[in-house]
Formats: C-alpha cells, sequence, structure tokens
C-alpha cells in the first residue's frame, strides 16, 4: 500500500499548494521549479514501480489523480492570472470532467470493468504539460508567452480528440453492455 513510488507520488500532490502560491505571488522561477520537479517525480515514480515490482492500486489511483490535480490547478491558476485564455482551460477541463462523469456512469452499468489510459489520452496530458513548461519558461526567461501558440493549438487539438475518443468509447461500452 504505502511504498516509495506511492509517498513519491503524494509528495507531488503536496507540491501542488506550493506551486499555486508561487503563481499567485509571480514568483515565476520557483513555480517553475516546482512543476519540472513534480515531472521527475511522476517519472521516478513510474520507474520505481515498474523496475521493483512495487505497483499498487493505490499507485494506480494517485499517480494520474496528481497528474490531473496539477494540471487543473495550473490551467485555473494561470487563467486567473489572465497568462491563459479562459476559453483554453475550459476546454481542458471539461474534457476531464466528461471523462470522469463517463467513468463512473461506467463503474455504474459494467459488471467488469478495465481503465487504461489511451494512447491519444497519454499525448494530451504530455503536451498540457509541454505547454504549462513552456509557458513557464518563458515567463521566467521574459520571452513573448505569444510564440507558444502553435504548441497550444497542437495541444488544444489532441485534448479534443482526446475527449472524442473517450466519449466514443464509452458510449461503445454502454452499448454493448446493454446487449
Amino acid at each position: 500500500m504505502y511504498n516509495l513510488p506511492n509517498l513519491i507520488t503524494l509528495s507531488r500532490i503536496l507540491m501542488i499548494p506550493f506551486f499555486v502560491n508561487f503563481l499567485v505571488y509571480k514568483y515565476y522561477g520557483y513555480a517553475f521549479a516546482i512543476f519540472l520537479l513534480a515531472g521527475i517525480s511522476d517519472g521516478l515514480d513510474g520507474f520505481i514501480a515498474r523496475s521493483s515490482k512495487q505497483k499498487t492500486k493505490l499507485g494506480t489511483f494517485l499517480d494520474p489523480m496528481a497528474d490531473k490535480l496539477l494540471l487543473t490547478a495550473s490551467f485555473v491558476t494561470l487563467t486567473a492570472l489572465h497568462l491563459i485564455p479562459v476559453w483554453v482551460s475550459i476546454i481542458v477541463i471539461s474534457r476531464d470532467i466528461i471523462i470522469i462523469i463517463g467513468a463512473l456512469m461506467l463503474i455504474l452499468f459494467q459488471d467488469d470493468l478495465k481503465v487504461s489510459p489511451s494512447l491519444t489520452g497519454k499525448a494530451t496530458t504530455l503536451f498540457q504539460i509541454v505547454y504549462i513548461v513552456f509557458l513557464l519558461l518563458f515567463i521566467v526567461i521574459g520571452k513573448n508567452i505569444d510564440n507558444i501558440k502553435p504548441i497550444m493549438w497542437i495541444m488544444i487539438g489532441i485534448t479534443i480528440a482526446s475527449g472524442a475518443q473517450y466519449i466514443y468509447l464509452g458510449v461503445k461500452l454502454l452499448n454493448t453492455n446493454g446487449k
């Protein structure tokens, strides 16, 4: 249950208030460092869990939750600071809400539900992280954040595609169960 990978994941969750605080008070360098540390810890906990055979149900739940909490906090805070357009955050967060509602529906109607992220879902998380990293980096080094709009558009496209894919798969699973 509690092992090193899970403790690393929990520490990532505990970094979120510090990250948000640094953003709000415009300590962008510290916020950037925490975001990078969170990313490194995400890779580290997964590597340790797989290589030492310490994968747990708790870790399977906590790891993606930590990612979603950090990304949601990032998008909401950066939007509140007028560094990300509101509509971008609406798309990102709406996709996650749709997935959560869909998963809850599947849990209610499916007996043996096995959930795993799709390749598009993993790409969405990766591009959301890349977008936040570049945004923070450009802020820290004083570059114009409009220069990362191509990354934003790719991230938005993959986010929408991923959301559509999860909706399609969810409807397909619900319809299969009803037969």
